[in-house]
């Protein structure tokens, strides 16, 4: 069963902490986002609890602090919202995604040479499962 893992700007700015840092306090997550989002430390400290609620965080008593850590990948959360985006912007037609992102984007030359090979990765995958099928 895959996750669905949807989550807010700010949310998604703490998590970048937790993933960069592996665990933090709220103090430390607080310090890290306050130049961006120049929050309180209490607004952290609610957005915590709340993310933990929906199972994305988790915390372990140090004194009297909390320390956080993901429970999720950012992997996983990028695959939920992207395709999210997807299904939402472009009807679930991948390619229509990476075609608006194309023209949208200058790409480098080195960017479109990683896109040629892992579009020539995914069309060898695609040949091997066909084969396995046809047997």
């Amino acid at each position: 069963m895959t996750s669905r893992h949807k989550l807010g700007d700010l949310q998604l700015a703490i998590m970048r902490v937790l993933w960069s840092r592996g665990d933090a306090a709220v103090s430390d997550v607080h310090q890290a986002l306050l130049d961006e989002r120049g929050l309180a430390p209490t607004t952290i400290a609610t957005m915590l609890m709340k993310m933990e609620r929906k199972g994305v965080v988790a915390h372990r008593a140090e004194g009297r602090r909390f320390v956080y850590r993901p429970t999720i990948s950012e992997a996983d959360v990028r695959r939920t919202m992207v395709g999210d985006l997807t299904e939402r912007l472009f009807a679930g037609d991948a390619a229509a995604l990476v075609t608006h992102l194309l023209a949208e984007h200058d790409a480098s030359p080195d960017e479109l040479a990683e896109l040629r090979r892992l579009i020539a990765e995914a069309e060898t995958d695609t040949g091997r499962a066909d084969r396995r099928s046809d047997r």
